[in-house]
């Protein structure tokens, strides 16, 4: 690196000649490449474009080198990469995966930045817990997604239905008057867990809780059991398979038939339904899911992604000042806007403008929540007992009897 910084301190000048983790500070006549990992999906090529043009010529030493890859096989490639001497510099990951990366001790710790910089204080919750590890911040939120209800205006028109409901009470009766006349209330798959968490967080329950340093399964308490029969109740109202999740088959595939008044989905799904049936083009409404009191929507298992910094980045300095810019503001309204995203702060809504779609996502982010912050909660993914807890509840089963198989399972899992 030719060193050209006479009036710095002695002590900037070890660093960067020294410390293969500072980094190029701005201003140097080097130029450096920042490679940042991001996923299928997550970006358009438009955004990408625009947003590497804007940093280069603001940061005309960095070289922005930004690589799209396939979520499939991600965490191994991502694990590999942590734990090798030539890691990118910035990776995007799953907001529940982070535990797990961070739980290998081979990222960097962005607490204070996330705290004097990025504005951690109003990020949404279900995107920054996951990130925190311990009280330290290892994942930036970069952006979020959640399920809101997709309705059949022409249907809700028919059962006489002005305004969608704001309350569980209110759904349920709607649901019911709409599930008649060969048309089903709704379509709710048997196995959709995703849902089921948000029900359970709305009755203040959880999937489990750690004490103690250790991991316990609570899907058999009173608040988590009064969360499954909501969704017992609800389910009722459609015909949809008691044995299957959302994908078998595909839910908006359903629903593009015409005579399902509602399904619980991402805004995008929207688009795949009119493809199928053009017919629906103008007829479709969004609104939150409904919560216990009117004055805020339920709770939703929050998606989206996390930035992390690699301990063994050669350019940490400069990886931080990227994962700063993407999470700033600005680009966060613009990556929303692009991909129909909820940016990482409620207050961002407001900017989106955008549709229905996107304003009751937004409404329901609010109230978003991750799974449990647990390194292992990889182990209940891989063979998850919470979809066939939820089959055998709905084919009349003792949902005591079934919860509490269902969390010893948890615990074993998360204690593996």
């Amino acid at each position: 690196m030719n060193n050209r910084l006479p009036g710095r301190s002695l002590m900037i000048a070890s660093c960067l000649i020294l410390s293969s983790g500072c980094g190029l500070l701005p201003g140097s006549a080097d130029s450096t490449d920042i490679t940042i990992w991001m996923m299928e999906g997550s970006v358009s090529d438009g955004f990408v474009e625009d947003f590497t043009a804007n940093y280069e010529n603001k940061n005309p030493s960095v070289n922005l080198d930004i690589k799209i890859l396939p979520w499939d096989g991600i965490g191994k490639k991502v694990t590999d990469a942590l734990e090798s001497q030539d890691a990118p510099d910035v990776i995007e990951v799953g907001n529940t995966q982070v535990a797990a990366y961070a739980d290998s001790g081979n990222l960097r710790d962005l607490t204070l930045e996330s705290v004097r910089d990025l504005g951690g204080n109003e990020w949404l919750p279900g995107l920054a817990a996951p990130g925190i590890i311990n009280g330290a911040q290892y994942g930036i939120p970069w952006y979020a997604a959640n399920v809101v209800v997709i309705y059949n205006k022409e249907l809700f028109e028919r059962a006489g239905i002005g305004q969608p409901a704001t309350t569980q009470a209110e759904w349920l009766e709607d649901t019911a008057q709409l599930n008649q006349g060969g048309n089903q209330g709704i379509y709710l798959s048997g196995q959709d867990w995703y849902t089921l968490c948000g029900f359970i967080w709305d009755e203040g329950g959880e999937l489990a809780v750690e004490s103690g340093g250790e991991w316990e399964g609570t899907i058999d308490t009173p608040a988590a059991l009064r969360g499954m029969a909501f969704y017992k109740e609800l389910q009722a109202l459609g015909d949809a398979p008691k044995d299957k999740d959302h994908t078998d088959p595909d839910q908006a595939d359903v629903f593009a038939k015409g005579n399902v008044a509602q399904i619980i989905s991402t805004p995008g799904a929207a688009a795949q339904i009119v493809e199928k049936n053009p017919k629906l083009k103008g007829k479709l409404g969004f609104f939150p899911v409904p919560g216990k009191t009117g004055d805020k929507p339920g709770h939703v298992l929050t998606g989206g992604s996390d930035l992390i910094v690699p301990k063994n980045s050669s350019h940490q300095y400069l990886a931080v000042q990227v994962v700063a810019a993407l999470a700033d503001e600005k680009w966060q309204i613009e990556h929303a806007k692009t991909m129909s995203f909820v940016p990482n702060k409620a207050k961002l809504a407001a900017s989106l403008g955008g549709g229905a779609g996107i304003t009751a996502m937004a409404a329901g982010a609010a109230q978003g929540r991750a799974t449990p912050n647990s390194p292992q909660w990889a182990n209940v993914d891989v063979d998850n007992p919470i979809k066939p807890y939820m089959t055998a509840v709905l084919n009349g089963k003792d949902a005591k009897a079934a919860a509490e198989a269902v969390s010893e399972r948890i615990t074993d899992a998360l204690r593996g």
